[in-house]
């Protein structure tokens, strides 16, 4: 495995810790909707497909993106376990939904990594899953969290610390397995995961449960920033490319929350 400059290592530590506390304040601030939504925002995907990039190759990082826009399907699946093994409240849930969650994740990205994606095709598969999950979550309660809940900063830093574990893990992991398996494990939900754990363990099954069924939709965002990265990684660079990524993921998101009020307003007026 190549040697990591350790420069590199302390900005992996210092961007993973700052984005899991900002998806962390949201939840608690806002609502489990919003966060479900900004969850699908590429975090952990952008940090691992950029440091790949950087660690090995701009070329391996494009490839890689390809069968991410796939393995996106795998993070659906994983939190469709959670859903079915963490309806408890308490450890107990936690433990149960995390061990499903990574079993069902294990499973679809063993089977995605056995075939050769290309954009298309890849964006297709996560776009057919998005639609299946949407509908299978249609009657998921909505739950909100009281804001004037306790602020855990032990909380916070357990969820920094397990998502910046998870960072360090599949940028190492990436130097020894194939492309299709480096953009399976850059579709883990690197920051929501953490996030589900410890709003599970300090609100509740529901509002976790709400968080699931928003990310699907949330989704899209990470899909643009994808896409747009395997387009502009080789050709315009690892830094450009990743800030013309997020301007995309950005567009779409913000188009997305407007789409949804404008559904919620006319739903209203009804």
């Amino acid at each position: 495995m190549t040697e990591v400059p350790l420069i590199w290592q302390l900005a992996k530590l210092l961007v993973s810790i700052g984005l899991v506390l900002g998806l962390g304040a949201v939840a608690v601030r806002v609502s489990p909707r919003v966060a479900g939504l900004l969850a699908g925002y590429p975090l952990g995907t952008a940090l691992a497909l950029f440091f790949i990039g950087l660690e090995i190759s701009p070329m391996f990082a494009t490839q890689s993106a390809v069968h991410t826009l796939a393995g996106f399907t795998a993070t659906l699946a994983l939190g469709g376990g959670y859903l079915l093994c963490g309806r408890q409240d308490g450890p107990m849930g936690v433990l149960t939904g995390c061990a499903g969650g990574l079993a069902a994740w294990l499973v679809v990205g063993g089977v995605l990594s056995q075939f050769e994606f290309t954009r298309v095709s890849g964006t297709l598969v996560t776009l057919a899953a998005i639609v299946l999950f949407t509908w299978l979550y249609r009657r998921v309660p909505e739950a909100r969290v009281n804001a004037s809940g306790a602020f855990s900063w032990l909380a916070l830093a357990f969820r920094a610390g397990l998502a910046t574990l998870m960072i360090f893990i599949i940028t190492a992991l990436a130097h020894m397995v194939p492309a299709a398996w480096a953009g399976t494990l850059a579709a883990f939900p690197v920051t929501m995961l953490p996030f589900l754990l410890i709003l599970h363990a300090s609100y509740g099954a529901a509002p976790a449960a709400t968080v699931i069924k928003h990310y699907p939709m949330g989704l899209g965002a990470l899909l643009s920033y994808t896409l747009c990265v395997s387009l502009t990684y080789e050709p315009w660079g690892l830094a450009v490319g990743t800030l013309a990524g997020f301007a995309v993921a950005t567009l779409w998101l913000v188009g997305w929350m407007r789409v949804q009020q404008w559904w919620a307003n006319r739903r209203l007026a009804a």
